[in-house]
């Protein structure tokens, strides 16, 4: 697997990566073996994916540990991506926070160290400050933000140089279009996109809202109304399943998977270097691999971006998925 370079950084990736996240199980991602999680990492340093993202945040720190687990003899081989929360962003709060994720990491550096999501109560310039010690420290390699908006994102590099913007974008999710995915080209920020199948709606199993999971209706896609929403919105259930239903079609007609395309589709996109794409067991690395070398005709992406064209649009350029308006983290 032909391996990409991380914005201006040193650090070379591959152009799929394994999300952290869905290992954590429980009632969001269903039970998780072990056996599966391991399974699934050596399965991807065998194909020649590199790159891992995990957080502090995701199962109070077990992603990172079971991380660290997996890792364990093959350290070199991988590139390790984590994050810190938004409530330790004080510089002694990211200094100790990232001392636990080395710990539970079981290594002596992180390769890119990402600040989860911004905070509105601690400076920019504290943060940054403590993330370029770090640097200098050699504890982390490469910075990076994740869920850093149109204006967060120049705020922060002016305190000081990030080389990847972790947002969501899938062909159902494709607000950063608007405004935040130019200024990552302008200025060679990678996007790292999560959640590129769109809590499974880009696997093709579902066709109709009703089917879904509770778990999986959150976003505002669906109606507010829905159990655990918080967008409080009507939603755009018709269209999301429309769009799903013109994706589908495309599929077919080119003789490919619908999970593939989406992988592939982003793949496509201006400033995206590698796709974080859930891996739960070894079967889910094969399928990924599929999606790495997939090349899309012109063509195919334009009838992909006509597709959801219109829901891209009535979804409007606000990237947070669970809320909108006062209710949004973005900036």
């Amino acid at each position: 697997m032909q391996l990409r370079k991380l914005g201006n950084s040193p650090l070379m990736v591959s152009p799929i990566g394994v999300g952290f996240w869905g290992i954590v199980g429980g009632d969001y991602w269903g039970a998780q073996d072990e056996s599966d999680t391991i399974g699934a990492v050596r399965a991807a340093l065998d194909a020649g994916i590199n790159f891992f993202d995990t957080a502090e945040g995701y199962g109070d720190g077990y992603s990172e540990e079971m991380l660290g687990r997996a890792l364990k003899g093959r350290r070199d081989e991988a590139v390790i991506a984590s994050k810190v929360s938004h409530n330790n962003l004080a510089p002694e709060a990211i200094r100790a926070a990232c001392e636990r994720s080395l710990t539970r990491l079981q290594t002596d550096r992180i390769d890119l160290y990402q600040v989860h999501w911004p905070s509105r109560d601690v400076p920019f310039e504290d943060s940054m400050a403590a993330l370029l010690d770090l640097q200098r420290a050699g504890k982390i390699r490469v910075i990076g933000v994740s869920n850093f908006g149109r204006l967060d994102m120049p705020d922060m590099l002016r305190r000081g140089r990030y080389d990847a913007n972790q947002l969501p974008y899938s062909l159902l999710w494709r607000a950063i279009e608007f405004d935040i995915q130019q200024q990552c080209v302008e200025r060679n920020i990678s996007i790292l996109p999560y959640s590129p199948l769109n809590q499974a709606l880009l696997t093709g199993r579902y066709r109709k809202a009703d089917e879904m999971p509770y778990s999986r209706t959150r976003t505002r896609h669906f109606r507010g109304d829905r159990r655990d929403s918080r967008h409080g919105t009507a939603g755009f259930e018709a269209e999301t399943f429309a769009a799903v239903q013109a994706i589908r079609e495309i599929c077919a007609d080119i003789g490919q998977e619908m999970v593939h395309v989406a992988l592939a589709w982003l793949l496509h996109k201006p400033a995206v270097t590698s796709v974080l794409a859930g891996a739960r067991a070894p079967r889910h690395i094969e399928s990924n691999l599929i999606a790495g070398g997939l090349s899309l005709s012109e063509e195919t992406m334009r009838r992909l971006d006509e597709a959801t064209n219109d829901l891209k649009h009535k979804l409007g350029p606000d990237p947070d998925m669970w809320g909108t308006g006062a209710d949004s983290r973005y900036r």
